[in-house]
Order: C-alpha cells, then sequence, then structure tokens
C-alpha cells in the first residue's frame, strides 16, 4: 500500500471512529427514551411553557401551594429553550434535547482529552470511558455544566502551558451564559479560584527560586489574570435575579435535607461498574501527576477538589472525571511551542466529520414514536393515568402527593398545584424535612396539616404512606382508596361523596 493510500485510510478510519464516538450515546438514549423517564425535566418543561406564555421570568413558587415563597429560577434561559423547542417538536423535544446533550458531552471530552499530546486513538479512548463514568445523564440544567466545566478547564490549561492569556478573555463570555442556564456556575468560579490560586503561589516560588516547579508551566501575567477573574465574577451577575444566585447554591445543590433523602447526593456506593471506573481514571491521573516529578499545583489542586466530592456526591463524578482526563493527556510545553506549525492531518476534517454526525442525529430524531406512544413510556415510570382519573372526576383540592412525581405534576396537572416538587431551592429544608417526616411515619398522619386539608392524596403504589392509609384502621375510616393502579393509589377524605 503506497503511503498516500495509507494516509486516506488513516483518515478514513479517523472520522468514521469520531462520527461513532460523537453519535453512539445519542442515539442509544434516543432508542430507549431514557429521557422521559427523568423526573425533574417536568418542572422545567412547565417553567418554559409559563415563561412563553407570559413573557416573565419566574419570581415566586408558581405551580406550588407554596407560591407566596421567592423562588429565583437558576435555569430560566434552559427553561425557556426547553419550553421553545416543546412548542416547536412537541414530546420529541425531551429525547431530540438529550441526543443533543449527548453528543456535546462527547465532543467536549474528546477535545479536553485531544488537547494534550494529540494523540488521536487515547483522546478517542478518553472520551469513551468519560461517557461511561458519567453515563446518567438526563436533559436537565447541570448537563452545561458539564460543558463549560470543560471548556474552562481546556482554555485554562492551554493559556497555563502556552503563557498566553489570550484565551482566557472567553471566559467572562462563558460564565454569562453559565449563570443563566444552571447554578452550578459556582463550581467554575472555584476553578478559576484554584487557578487563581495556583498563579500567584507558583509566582512566588519562582521568586523565591524553588527548582521544583513543573517547567511545563509558563507564567502569566498576574494582573492579566486577577482583572479576567474579576470580570467573570461580574459576568455571573447578569442575570435577572443578580447577586441573588449565589445564596441559592448550598440550598439547591447541596441541603441538609438532600443529603439525608436523595440518592444521588449519597456516597459512592462501589456497587455500579461506573464507580470503579471512576476510580480507577483517579488513581491513573494521579499517578501520572507523579511520575512528572515536579510540581502542578493548579492540576494537583483540581485533582483533589474533584475527587473529593465526587466521591462524597455521586451525583457530582463529572467533578472528578474530567480533571482526570485533563491530566491524563499529558499537555506538553512542547506542543503548545510548536502548536502554530503543526498539521492537523486529512483525519481531522472536521466539516465531513460534523456533517455526518448531524445526519446520524437526525435519522434518530426521526425514528422517534410519536406523542401517544410517547405518552404510553412516560407512563411506565409516572402516574398518567392516575392523573387522568383526579381531573376527568374533578377531586378536590389541595392535592398532596408523591416527591417524585410533583414535578410531573407541574406539567401534566397543571390545575392541582403541587404540595412539593424537585425544587428543593424553593421548599428549603424545614418545608421538605417536615413532608418526608411526615410521608416517612415520623409524624401522624391525622396531625399534620400538610395531609389534613388535603381533598386527593396521590401516592406511590403501595408506598409506606399507601400502606397506612389502607391497613391502619384509624386512617382507614379517615380515607378511602378511589383509584389504583400499577404506578398510583389515589385517597380522598371519607367524608368526600366520591365514587371508586
Amino acid at each position: 500500500m503506497t503511503e498516500v493510500a495509507s494516509s486516506k485510510l488513516r483518515a478514513t478510519l479517523g472520522m468514521l471512529a469520531l462520527v461513532v464516538l460523537f453519535s453512539t450515546a445519542a442515539v442509544y438514549a434516543s432508542a430507549h427514551l431514557y429521557a422521559l423517564t427523568s423526573s425533574e425535566v417536568w418542572v422545567h418543561l412547565r417553567t418554559g411553557t409559563w415563561i412563553l406564555e407570559n413573557h416573565a421570568i419566574p419570581r415566586t413558587g408558581l405551580f406550588s401551594q407554596y407560591s407566596n415563597l421567592v423562588w429565583n429560577d437558576s435555569s430560566w434561559s434552559f427553561d425557556f429553550l426547553l419550553g421553545t423547542v416543546y412548542r416547536i417538536l412537541g414530546l420529541r423535544a425531551i429525547p431530540i434535547l438529550l441526543m443533543l446533550l449527548k453528543t456535546a458531552v462527547a465532543v467536549v471530552t474528546f477535545l479536553l482529552a485531544y488537547s494534550g499530546r494529540r494523540d488521536f486513538w487515547k483522546a478517542a479512548a478518553l472520551s469513551v470511558v468519560a461517557q461511561y463514568a458519567i453515563s446518567g445523564l438526563q436533559p436537565l440544567p447541570y448537563v452545561f455544566s458539564v460543558l463549560f466545566l470543560a471548556i474552562e478547564l481546556q482554555l485554562l490549561l492551554s493559556s497555563r502551558h502556552s503563557g498566553s492569556a489570550r484565551r482566557l478573555y472567553w471566559l467572562p463570555l462563558l460564565f454569562l451564559l453559565w449563570a443563566n442556564l444552571h447554578i452550578q456556575f459556582v463550581a467554575g468560579l472555584v476553578l478559576l479560584g484554584l487557578f487563581v490560586v495556583a498563579s500567584l503561589v507558583e509566582h512566588w516560588l519562582r521568586v523565591l527560586n524553588v527548582r521544583w516547579l513543573s517547567p511545563r508551566i509558563v507564567p502569566l501575567p498576574l494582573i492579566q489574570v486577577s482583572t479576567i477573574a474579576v470580570l467573570c465574577v461580574l459576568a455571573t451577575f447578569a442575570t435577572p435575579y443578580g447577586f441573588r444566585l449565589l445564596p441559592d447554591f448550598l440550598k439547591s445543590q447541596y441541603s441538609e435535607v438532600g443529603f439525608v433523602h436523595f440518592s444521588e447526593l449519597t456516597s459512592m456506593g462501589f456497587r455500579r461498574p461506573q464507580d470503579y471506573v471512576v476510580m480507577l481514571l483517579v488513581m491513573f491521573a494521579f499517578l501520572a501527576l507523579g511520575r512528572r516529578r515536579s510540581l502542578e499545583l493548579f492540576e494537583l489542586l483540581v485533582l483533589l477538589g474533584g475527587t473529593a466530592i465526587a466521591f462524597r456526591i455521586q451525583r457530582d463524578v463529572w467533578l472528578a472525571v474530567l480533571p482526570a482526563i485533563a491530566v491524563l493527556s499529558g499537555a506538553s510545553l512542547q506542543h503548545y511551542e510548536s502548536e502554530a506549525r503543526r498539521t492537523t492531518g486529512p483525519a481531522w476534517k472536521w466539516p465531513v466529520v460534523a456533517a455526518a454526525t448531524a445526519m446520524v442525529l437526525v435519522i434518530a430524531a426521526v425514528r422517534l414514536p410519536d406523542r401517544n406512544a410517547l405518552m404510553d413510556r412516560i407512563g411506565q415510570n409516572f402516574p398518567v393515568k392516575a392523573c387522568d382519573y383526579i381531573a376527568s372526576n374533578k377531586l378536590s383540592l389541595p392535592l398532596f402527593n408523591e416527591y417524585s412525581f410533583g414535578s410531573f405534576l407541574t406539567w401534566y396537572l397543571p390545575e392541582y398545584p403541587v404540595v412539593v416538587d424537585s425544587r428543593v431551592e424553593l421548599y428549603g429544608d424545614d418545608i421538605l424535612a417536615k413532608y418526608f417526616d411526615v410521608v416517612g411515619g415520623k409524624e401522624r398522619l391525622d396531625f399534620d396539616p400538610m395531609v389534613a386539608r388535603a381533598g386527593t392524596l396521590l401516592l406511590q403504589r403501595n408506598s409506606a404512606m399507601a400502606k397506612a392509609l389502607t391497613n391502619l384502621p384509624a386512617l382507614r375510616a379517615q380515607y378511602r382508596l378511589v383509584y389504583s393502579d400499577e404506578r398510583a393509589d389515589v385517597f380522598v377524605p371519607a367524608n368526600k361523596d366520591q365514587e371508586r
């Protein structure tokens, strides 16, 4: 085989590998309709629809029985986007959005891994590992945090190794978008803070003529770095809620009640293969840093911080995965010095790869089922039939609902304000703790005002509370079951004149 033919073959194989890499997770998600299993996406859809209808930004607890409470919708741009796409595509908008997000994650993880030594197959392998480690993505705003953190990390590392702050001037724009899409832009600010701290410490060590600093690191002008950091912080205030989003961060992302009742906030249990993959990925990243035998302070701090959070809160595993693949990509000083002289080769025909990937995604989107089939799929996880029964029989308000049903009810049963849903920042620890005490049997149902005033109770089939209302004589005399299916039970007070 001639050298030209061999080069063309390598280029073709490279482009084919990229198309497969960028589209496989998206196509798999569309085939199994995982996007419709998310319990949280529905409140975002309902909010986006409300924004379009009212031409306003939410500021109070819409769709909730606590409508008097202040609510800062930190993901209002995502909600608006989802509502707009829903108007155009209907229910198909949700799986299509997840397809696009999964493709974007595949692209940014590959680019983050490739930005080091430009090893194509190593970068592809690291992207596959990263996608598998964070495979439980849903069409929710936090995916934008995954994307933006990867972009930020790549910009910081490239500037750090090239000695030029030019690319860092993209960061204020990044944070402007990020702050209007998801509350975890705060994680990006922390990452930027670590970068500033590392730059200051390394500058001080150079003044002291410490020789164990990495030769891979080219010092940046501290004034430029500090100025860009200040601009990034100011950019996060350019939202409809200004600085008020910062106090909401801990309340929405790391609430005390959440650590007790939400499984995604628990520590890694190492009962899933992904947990072991993350552990190995992090171990190899630390080993790679150790083998360099010189201090790379920023990389070390980011990897330590991300690992600590990821192993404590499995939802945030991406905070360890992204720094790990960045470290394992092995960016070298020599690469950045000669970057302008290097050619990317024929395998990097990005327009062809982009067109082929888009074609695959379009075919997968066209093959999505119609609304009736999508509703059937939704009904496998949410109480569609029970909601239809409540609406058709005009059962009494107010509604007491299962927590996992709350967000879905805001969209599918909007005339019944929910007692609770996934907006942790709206309800706060006090209301949520009281709610979970009630449904967990720590409080007497007949004394709790949330239950006592309810005209209709929509509970998960065979839940502890449903069993108590069915089996305990004192409660059975007060409530009666009017509807039941494989997904939900509906109760009403016994004095209501309702038919089964």
